[in-house]
């Protein structure tokens, strides 16, 4: 695309610190380039003690960016400096997506939607048996968590080595998340239709427990927020078991989907073109 193209159009950025593995220029860029849009889409590395004047800076105008999205270790400074978050956000206490809007700084958090497209564009249906157990209480949880019980899933199991962190969870998202000490895991996943890692276990190496899926009922899904390897451990004990799985590169690429809308004004797909192109981007590197 050319520099002129690009300083015609919006420009929007993806920030975090480190941020120079961050596939979101990628992706955007390549819609930029197919829907054959102006604009530009870049990473923009902020350290943590200046990202409130970045913030004031996206406000006032004299950054140039129409918005962009937030990641580590900037949710929720962005969620507490954004004029407007949305209900998503307020609950989270955590905005990835920001938006210049009527003089106003705009935010939402789009992982939870980004999640539940992943599964229904890979394997629909998912959500039949309304009981989902998920692994690990951390950051990442919490959106996962809201988005599957708005999508009404009746019972959401959280299972953690320190129980106090998924009752936190349970305190923040409702009755229909209970929270179990990791040897709760076997019982609660009696009859489950969907299990969702949300741990880094088993990222780029790293090793993951031996689980044993067959407590699950027999057409459960398999799911791992971690996409680097795109078939992780836990994955591949699941298949070996027979059970259907769901890696998680959709939900990076559909997370990304309303932030370029707001930006650039068109709604973007998530193609196969496009998960080729990060697929062959985690290749080589």
């Amino acid at each position: 695309m050319g520099d002129s193209r690009e300083t015609l159009g919006p420009r929007a950025f993806v920030t975090g610190f480190p941020i120079r593995h961050s596939r979101s220029p990628l992706i955007h860029g390549y819609w930029l380039k197919t829907l054959g849009l102006p604009g530009s889409y870049r990473a923009h590395e902020v350290a943590p003690e200046a990202f409130a004047d970045f913030i004031h800076s996206l406000k006032d105008g004299s950054s140039g960016f129409a918005g962009g999205n937030v990641t580590i270790p900037h949710k929720e400074l962005a969620f507490r400096l954004a004029d407007k978050p949305d209900a998503l956000s307020s609950e989270l206490g955590a905005s990835n997506t920001l938006w210049l809007e009527d003089g106003a700084l705009h935010a939402t958090n789009t992982d939870g939607r980004g999640f539940i497209a992943n599964l229904d564009e890979r394997h629909p249906g998912w959500d039949r048996h309304g009981t989902a157990v998920v692994f690990g209480a951390g950051g990442a949880s919490r959106a996962i968590i809201q988005a599957v019980r708005d999508r009404g899933i009746k019972e959401i199991h959280v299972v953690n080595r320190t129980v106090e962190r998924a009752r936190e969870l349970a305190d923040r998202f409702g009755p229909r998340v209970r929270p179990h000490p990791a040897g709760a895991l076997a019982e609660v996943m009696k009859g489950a239709g969907l299990f969702i890692n949300t741990t880094s276990l088993g990222m780029d190496g790293e090793p993951a427990p031996q689980l044993d899926f067959s407590p699950l009922a027999a057409d459960a899904v398999v799911t791992d927020i971690v996409y680097v390897p795109l078939k992780t451990p836990i994955l591949t004990q699941a298949e070996e078991q027979g059970f259907s799985t769901v890696d998680g590169l959709g939900m990076l690429l559909h997370q990304a989907v309303p932030g370029f809308e707001k930006w650039f004004g068109q709604r973007p797909i998530v193609d196969a073109a496009l998960r080729a192109l990060i697929i062959a981007d985690m290749d080589a590197h």
